[in-house]
């Protein structure tokens, strides 16, 4: 039944702003502070307090809608969202209704057949965040945190053009790369700096009309947000085969049983009871204020992209691969600084440090081996102080111990052997010892001299060159 089907998926994309205040008072926004110590009158809601506009917030919101090709709105304002959560202390949320930031954005994104899509963005308005519940299973009681109230959010809504799984996870991954690139959010999903809900329906292809929609929150990762449409259209589908019919709700995505559970009835815009926000008055937006963030910019990843392959000489996968995430190219830029080959350089960060990192569960930015000492490292091999099979070795206590791959080096004795005497008896050891592989070479069996370079390099404990040694393999058993 699944062929008779289409899925209509479009998603909305919470995305903290990189300030260090909050949205409409001084409170810090740090991750991670004590609870509750990061509040005041203005985010608590008390009587008589006053938001002001936090004008750095409102330009990093111009910043990204700009990114994602949107109209900046010349007049809009702020509204009371109205409805009573526990982690809402005024019962009310400031946000956007039919003023706001900007609107009739796109983003491009590249599915994996090589077909470019063009997935357009609705609208991307401002708002204040709540705050966080804590639940005490021990306790048997919540708890509420309200240091992360009124901290900024951009909300990005996107059309429902997004048909898969797949399609929302590269639209995810693309947006992401813009707003660091925009440099207007760290879109750290470990720390809620962004925060996804999807809204999935189906219909019968051909059909125009949309199907029932359901909302789709708590996903906390990209591939959640996947999985949690994969299993909402399956959900769909069987129901209509059973005869059931499709409610309008919220429902809740359980990563540990893999399925969507029901949550609410999903509210409509008249059940937020939205009215303006009498303590902030509408006003204007010049284009010279527009055109001033628009400078800001800076480079694009498609620029990224090109700059990369053409001046490291990187095929476009690895180049790719490191324009994705921002924090890993500029990474790789770092180590460039040092004077190494671009290709074995990107090599070694994007499969030996990488794969380390991503083994220890470590972000790039954390990362405790530094671009200089990495650099270091290519650079031995590169010079032929020491062999690349080595230098992973060498990686390898550079992680345990901290120290340079140099002190490694020096200290482990792990030095190539160029020697070519040295070398030469080696060579002439193993071909006295293996006296069949050694004329199955010299009887035309090609293959035989992989198994002495391999018996002359153990014998060396992989000191010697390897170049050097099939050079002088090849000789002596031509002899």
């Amino acid at each position: 039944m699944t062929q008779d089907f289409e899925a209509v998926i479009g998603l909305e994309v919470h995305t903290q702003l990189a300030t260090q205040s909050k949205l409409f008072c001084n409170c810090s926004t740090q991750f991670g502070a004590e609870a509750n110590h990061q509040t005041c009158p203005v985010c608590l809601g008390l009587p008589g307090s006053l938001p002001v506009l936090n004008r750095y917030a409102f330009d990093l919101g111009i910043k990204a809608a700009l990114a994602l090709n949107c109209q900046i709105a010349k007049r809009l304002k702020f509204d009371r969202k109205n409805y009573f959560y526990p982690d809402l202390p005024k019962a009310y949320q400031i946000s956007q209704f039919d003023k706001p930031l900007s609107f009739g954005g796109y983003l491009d994104i590249v599915l994996p057949d090589g077909q470019a899509k063009k997935v357009g963005i609705t609208r991307a308005h401002l708002e204040e965040d709540a705050g966080k519940l804590l639940h005490d299973a021990s306790e048997g009681a919540s708890l509420v945190d309200y240091n992360r109230g009124g901290t900024p959010l951009l909300e990005i809504v996107s059309e429902p053009d997004i048909r898969s799984p797949e399609e929302a996870y590269i639209y995810l991954n693309s947006l992401k790369t813009i707003l660091e690139y925009a440099n207007v959010s760290d879109c750290n999903m470990e720390e809620g700096s962004l925060r996804c809900d999807a809204n999935v329906s189906v219909r019968p292809r051909g059909q125009k009309e949309f199907g029932i929609k359901v909302e789709v929150k708590n996903l906390n990762s990209f591939k959640a947000v996947a999985k949690s449409i994969q299993y909402e259209i399956d959900r769909q589908i069987q129901a209509i085969a059973d005869g059931e019919t499709i409610r309008q709700e919220t429902r809740l995505w359980n990563d540990g049983l893999s399925k969507t559970l029901p949550m609410r009835s999903k509210e409509q815009a008249h059940d937020y009871r939205y009215f303006p926000e009498p303590d902030l008055v509408p006003f204007t937006v010049s284009e010279e204020e527009v055109k001033k963030v628009l400078s800001q910019l800076g480079e694009r990843p498609w620029e990224r992209l090109k700059r990369l392959q053409d001046a490291f000489q990187l095929p476009l996968g690895d180049a790719q691969q490191l324009v994705l995430d921002k924090k890993l190219g500029d990474f790789f830029e770092a180590c460039m600084k040092y004077n190494v080959p671009g290709k074995r350089m990107c090599n070694w960060v994007l499969s030996e440090l990488m794969g380390r990192l991503n083994e220890r569960q470590i972000r790039i930015q954390k990362s405790p081996i530094t671009s200089e000492a990495l650099a270091e490292l290519v650079q031995l091999i590169e010079n032929n102080t020491i062999s690349g099979k080595i230098g992973k070795n060498v990686l390898d206590l550079m992680f345990e111990t901290g120290k340079s791959a140099v002190a490694v080096v020096e200290e482990k004795g792990l030095k190539q052997v160029t020697d070519t005497g040295e070398i030469e008896t080696i060579v002439s050891d193993v071909i006295k010892q293996n006296p069949k592989p050694v004329a199955d070479f010299q009887s035309g069996e090609m293959k035989a001299i992989g198994f002495l370079v391999g018996q002359v390099m153990k014998a060396s404990k992989g000191k010697a060159n390897p170049g050097l040694v099939n050079k002088i393999l090849q000789e002596k058993l031509k002899k």
